[in-house]
């Protein structure tokens, strides 16, 4: 598929997923949760968080878990209509545990936007692990 939509939507969109690897890159939590809308969904594979007040914690508390995070995104195709809009990211993320170790992961998200006031904001972010390998 092929991305459609007005391009300078679709460079806000791809805006909204490069401030949210930057905070996550920084460990930023109050960068990261306002590029959500409050009745959002996160889902990482361990069942769909709903609201940012529930997903906000899991987020902070996985995070405790490592002293570095690098997390790269590659755009597939984004697709704009109106005020929604549809995108998928191959994520690549190299992650050292606190404990030791390295974990480096493919992974690829699937999700949903809404433009609301000019500003897009994620609606529903999907995540599934393609490969990941550790040392």
């Amino acid at each position: 598929m092929i991305s459609s939509g007005p391009v300078e939507d679709r460079l806000a969109i791809r805006e909204l997923v490069e401030s949210y690897n930057d905070a996550v890159m920084r460990f930023d939590g109050d960068a990261w949760v306002e590029n959500w809308r409050d009745d959002a969904t996160w889902d990482t594979g361990s069942g769909p968080l709903i609201g940012k007040e529930n997903f906000y914690p899991a987020w902070q508390q996985a995070m405790t878990s490592f002293s570095f995070v690098g997390f790269f995104a590659s755009a597939g195709p984004i697709v704009i209509e109106g005020d929604t809009a549809h995108g998928t990211w191959y994520q690549q993320e190299f992650l050292h545990p606190k404990d030791g170790g390295k974990l480096y992961i493919t992974g690829q998200y699937e999700d949903d936007y809404v433009k609301m006031d000019g500003r897009w904001y994620f609606q529903k972010r999907i995540y599934k692990v393609l490969n990941m390998e550790q040392s």
